[in-house]
């Protein structure tokens, strides 16, 4: 029996209606940008696994570090103890993050990595004696599915059954560059009736609205507005960290940076589980206390896993070199390229592009997940890519280290896609 058989006996697969789409494709290797399956099938990963698998699939500068590591300290507890992985990754972290991060808390997805943000935003107040208890984020916003970052999501096809449960959150339009003034009004009016302790959102790009884009100066403006009125600002740079929108972080495009950011997925180059959640001096600060009450009470079995640290800090170091670096000029010169190349496709409404990110709207009406979808979805695969469209959004965030060829292949595959739809 096939590991497709043998999968639909006992597994429930996330985001899955598994009475519609019964079939989950086995994948038994991966390497580079490349994953197999058990038919030995190959299919460049586009999206590199949920933006995780950066440095490509099985990357050796990190297996090997991470080998080494587990022949001397494979996992303990955090509470109470520490380890040179965990050190060394907050070192290095602290170098590349934007200059106002100073503390580094460790959880393990990026839904909890935003959790513990809010808790942040919330509890901060709380401790210097104030109670706020509402949020801002931005519409059409997604930050996981934990019930805090549900609460600051704007996108109900995934929230519906709970949101009588959730916070108390205000939603405000993304900047577009010619509505600051009106959302910096919004935000008065909203102000002047809610206690705001902070404010949720993806910096430039939200990825699960379909790579929505926005703009940078009018999101400094928000962020300025929320400094002057000592709203918390937690930047979800789960999506957008570690190189993707042509700097380390999407919050240094800014110059107002976030009280605290979230990160995970190619934190650890895609191969272990691993979140943080980075903070000011000022906001640790206010945790710093004589009463126990007023610490943050809030941790994870696997906080801080010395394997996981250890590929983080292997993917940093890749990050930085020049290797990567300019693959990454060259991925984003590419894209621009290639956007040149369709822009005027009568089937193509509407191409953005935020660094290695890119993203085109086909010019038809679909549901997000449909029958035109699926059909786009398994041309892809058919023809040996991985893409996985967002409704009508066709997206790539392929592994910084694929090749020309390669690229080249998922830009054809798109082009042949759009003669079918």
């Amino acid at each position: 029996m096939s590991l497709q058989e043998r999968d639909k006996k006992h597994l429930w697969h996330p985001l899955t209606q598994h009475k519609l789409h019964p079939e989950a494709l086995a994948i038994t290797k991966a390497k580079g940008c490349v994953l197999t399956d058990e038919n030995g099938n190959e299919y460049i990963d586009a999206i590199a696994s949920w933006y995780t698998c950066m440095y490509g699939h099985c990357n050796k500068y990190i297996t090997n570090r991470v080998f080494g590591q587990m022949q001397k300290l494979d996992q303990v507890v955090f509470s109470g103890f520490t380890h040179e992985p965990a050190v060394k990754l907050s070192e290095a972290l602290i170098e590349i993050l934007p200059e106002n991060q100073n503390k580094i808390f460790f959880s393990d997805n990026g839904s909890t990595s935003v959790e513990i943000g809010i808790k942040m935003a919330l509890q901060y107040h709380f401790n210097n004696g104030e109670k706020r208890n509402t949020l801002i984020a931005f519409e059409d916003g997604f930050h996981g599915d934990t019930f805090g970052a549900m609460s600051v999501s704007g996108l109900s096809v995934y929230n519906g059954p709970f949101e009588d449960f959730f916070l108390d959150v205000k939603r405000i339009p993304v900047p577009n560059g010619e509505n600051h003034q009106d959302i910096l009004s919004l935000l008065k009016d909203i102000l002047s009736n809610n206690k705001i302790a902070g404010f949720v959102y993806e910096p430039l790009v939200q990825g699960a609205a379909a790579m929505s884009m926005h703009d940078a100066q009018g999101l400094n403006k928000i962020l300025k507005f929320c400094k002057e009125n000592n709203i918390i600002t937690v930047a979800d740079e789960v999506m957008t960290g570690f190189g993707k929108t042509g700097k380390y972080f999407a919050s240094l495009h800014m110059d107002s940076k976030p009280d605290v950011i979230c990160l995970s997925k190619a934190l650890t180059g895609g191969l272990l589980p691993m979140a943080l959640t980075t903070c000011t001096q000022e906001i640790y600060d206010a945790f710093y206390s004589d009463e126990i009450s007023k610490g943050l009470f809030h941790g994870h079995t696997y906080s801080a896993n010395p394997l996981a640290c250890t590929a983080a800090l292997a993917s940093i170091e890749l990050l930085q070199t020049k290797n990567i670096q300019d693959n990454i000029i060259a991925i984003t010169a590419s894209h621009q390229a290639f956007g040149n190349r369709i822009k005027n496709h009568p089937k193509v409404k509407f191409i953005r592009q935020t660094g290695i990110i890119f993203a085109l709207d086909l010019n038809v009406e679909m549901a997000r997940y449909g029958n035109l979808r699926d059909k786009l979805f398994k041309f892809f695969m058919d023809n040996g890519v991985f893409l996985r469209p967002l409704g009508n959004t066709i997206y790539i965030q392929a592994p910084y280290v694929i090749t020309k060829k390669q690229l080249e292949k998922v830009y054809q595959v798109i082009e042949d896609a759009l003669e079918i739809i």
